[in-house]
């Protein structure tokens, strides 16, 4: 099952893509897409498709930011109703905990979780990539860069975050991302977040309306009922941000949702899944991803995979690839160094 996008997730597709020299109609139409979509923002599309798009732009136009810049002149009106909600909230913590709430209405591919420690908060996000094999840099750095240009219109215009980090390995021209972020970016981290201070999360929006976000409610309850969102979907998000802390277990996935474990596995019983099954799942797509696509050490890919122990990594990968993850890197390596076919004169 596919994960569904607002279509709205692609305003300023076109602008960016005629910058970097690509054709935005051709772009859409070899993703899969409609380039009618970009009229269309309340359109639901797939999220793999908006993924493979943005993957590609990315490679055809050498613009390793082209995500990020897609997200540099969002607006709270991008996200329809919902983002009607947030903007008149009395603080950033409702803000955010709306976006949370509505967050399937919006993206169904996109996990968000805020977490307090002392000063700090960290606004954790993570990318249901549904191809495995699927990179998700640019979707991960435009959701990323999205959340900063909310904030920055609910508190002010110059605010920046205390430090900004992505899973992926850096790009070779940081200038866009300094630009945008300011100067504290980390990369190869274990997940990708904004790290801002309590003080901002509980700094009051003066121009909040109350009349108005009751309005704006009526409208998004309105817009969720129209689409329910599945069990299946919501386990899948939460798993996904618990995994790394190795408490991935279907209690804590329950207590996460607010409801019982018996709920939890009658629900998915409904879909014809089971919780180990989506674990798994999960955990095959984030194995090809990092394994793959990445050079981080085997020892830390197997603690982003939930797994108390290398050796356990290692059994698990082989019963599920055929090969040991270093195998795989192995391949990868011989892979790239493949040279292309040599073509004779005419």
């Amino acid at each position: 099952m596919s994960s569904l996008v607002r279509a709205a997730a692609l305003t300023n597709y076109s602008e960016v893509a005629l910058a970097a020299g690509l054709d935005p109609v051709r772009m859409l139409l070899d993703a899969g897409l409609s380039p009618s979509v970009l009229r269309e923002p309340d359109f639901m599309i797939p999220g793999e498709r908006v993924g493979r798009l943005l993957h590609a732009s990315a490679t055809l136009s050498g613009n390793e930011s082209f995500g990020l810049c897609m997200a540099e002149s969002r607006l709270l009106s991008n996200l329809g109703p919902v983002g009607l909600l947030i903007r008149d909230q009395a603080t950033l913590r409702d803000s955010l905990r709306i976006l949370m709430r509505y967050q399937t209405l919006l993206n169904s591919a996109l996990s968000l979780a805020v977490e307090e420690c002392g000063g700090l908060v960290i606004i954790r996000e993570a990318v249901i990539a549904g191809n495995a094999h699927q990179p998700t840099r640019q979707r991960a750095e435009l959701a990323l860069g999205v959340i900063v240009r909310l904030i920055r219109q609910l508190l002010r215009p110059d605010w920046e975050p205390r430090r900004v980090c992505f899973e992926h390995p850096a790009p070779r021209d940081l200038s866009t991302h300094q630009r945008f972020f300011g100067a504290c970016i980390e990369f190869d981290h274990e997940f990708n977040c904004i790290i801002c201070t309590k003080a901002d999360l509980d700094a009051r929006n003066p121009s909040a309306d109350p009349a108005m976000a009751r309005y704006a409610q009526q409208l998004v309850d309105a817009s969720a009922i129209a689409r329910q969102v599945t069990m299946l979907e919501d386990v899948r998000r939460v798993i996904l941000l618990l995994l790394p802390s190795g408490r991935c277990t279907i209690e804590q996935v329950a207590d996460h949702l607010g409801v019982v474990c018996r709920t939890v596995q009658r629900r998915l019983a409904e879909e014809g899944q089971s919780f180990s099954s989506i674990v798994n799942g999960i955990r095959t797509e984030l194995a090809a991803r990092h394994v793959l696509e990445s050079d981080r050490p085997l020892t830390e890919v197997a603690t982003l995979l939930g797994f108390s122990a290398p050796s356990g990594f290692s059994r698990w990968y082989h019963a599920q690839f055929g090969c040991s993850p270093k195998e795989s890197r192995v391949a990868r390596g011989t892979m790239r160094r493949r040279p292309g076919p040599v073509h004779a004169n005419a």
